[in-house]
C-alpha cells in the first residue's frame, strides 16, 4: 500500500471511529437526572412506571430521592435535570425566583396522623386536624417528626402553627430521617407520626401502628413536577426533562399513575381526578 493510500485509509477509519464514538456518546446521555421525595420512590410509584416512560421515549430516568427541601437545592444548583415534588407553596415560590418555567400539577394522595393503638391523645376524636396536633401537644404524647425539610415536615409544622403550637421538649423528637426510618422509628417508640399515605401503605414494620386521623381537606398532599430554567442552567437536558414532564401529565402518564396499587389499594391519584 503507497503512503497517499495508508494515509487515506487511517483517515477514513478515524473518522469511522469518531463517528461511533459520538454515536456512543449520544446513546449514553438518553438519561436525566430526577430529583424527587421520598415517598414517590419508597411507596414503589417509579419503579411501576418509570419502565413504561422509558420503553416509549428511550430515556431513562434516574431517580435521586430526598426530602423535598434537598430536591429543591439539587435543582438550584444545577444537580438535577427535574424536579417532582409535594410542596405546593415551595414549588411556586420556586417558578417565581426563575429557577423553573413551569409547574404542572401531576398526582396527588394525602396525609394521616399514626399512631399507637391505644391512641392516648384520643386524636381519633378529634373534630379537625388542628385539634388532633392539639391534644398531642396537650398530653406530651411521643410525636416523631421527620425534622428533614421535607414536604411531609413542611405540612407539619403549617399544621403545628395552625393549631396554635410550637411544638418543642423532649415529647418531640425531630429525626432529620426519611419518610421510612421516621415511621421505623416511630413503631419503635409507640410515637404519634405524620406520614403520606402511600409510604404507610407500603410500610412493613406496624408493630402497635395504625391510623387515627385522616380524612380532613388540610391534609390534601398535592405532586408536581418543574422544568427548570434553561437560562440559569443551560447544560441540562432540558430537551429529554421536558419529554418526561409532558409524558407526566399527558393520559398514558396520568393512566400509569392510576393504575399503580399495593395490596389492592390505589396509592396516588391523577391530577385530572381533582377537577
Amino acid at each position: 500500500m503507497t503512503t497517499g493510500r495508508l494515509l487515506s485509509a487511517l483517515t477514513g477509519l478515524g473518522l469511522a471511529l469518531a463517528v461511533t464514538t459520538q454515536a456512543s456518546a449520544n446513546e449514553e446521555e438518553q438519561f436525566i437526572t430526577l430529583a424527587s421525595t421520598t415517598s414517590t420512590e419508597q411507596s414503589g410509584l417509579f419503579e411501576a412506571i418509570l419502565p413504561q416512560f422509558e420503553e416509549k421515549t428511550g430515556i431513562e430516568v434516574r431517580v435521586v430521592a430526598v426530602g423535598t427541601g434537598q430536591a429543591f437545592e439539587l435543582a438550584r444548583r444545577g444537580d438535577a435535570d427535574s424536579l417532582l415534588v409535594h410542596d405546593t407553596t415551595g414549588e411556586k415560590a420556586f417558578v417565581e425566583e426563575g429557577y423553573a418555567t413551569e409547574r404542572q400539577p401531576v398526582m396527588y394522595n394525602d396525609f394521616v396522623l399514626i399512631g399507637p393503638a391505644d391512641d392516648p391523645a384520643d386524636i381519633a376524636n378529634a373534630e379537625s386536624v388542628e385539634d388532633a396536633f392539639s391534644r398531642i401537644a396537650d398530653t406530651e404524647a411521643p410525636f416523631a417528626s421527620r425534622g428533614d425539610d421535607s414536604g411531609t415536615n413542611r405540612a407539619e409544622l403549617r399544621l403545628w402553627e395552625a393549631a396554635g403550637v410550637e411544638p418543642g421538649g423532649e415529647w418531640y423528637r425531630e429525626l432529620g430521617s426519611g419518610m421510612g426510618p421516621t415511621l421505623n422509628t416511630a413503631a419503635g417508640m409507640d410515637a404519634y407520626v405524620m406520614s403520606d399515605r402511600a409510604t404507610w401503605v407500603a410500610f412493613d414494620n406496624r408493630q402497635d401502628l395504625d391510623i387515627l386521623f385522616d380524612g380532613d381537606e388540610a391534609l390534601f398532599n398535592q405532586y408536581g413536577s418543574l422544568l427548570l430554567s434553561e437560562e440559569r442552567h443551560p447544560d441540562l437536558k432540558h430537551d429529554l426533562a421536558q419529554q418526561w414532564h409532558e409524558w407526566l401529565i399527558s393520559e398514558a402518564g396520568q393512566q400509569a399513575i392510576a393504575e399503580y396499587e399495593l395490596d389492592g389499594e390505589q396509592l396516588f391519584f391523577p391530577n385530572a381526578d381533582a377537577d
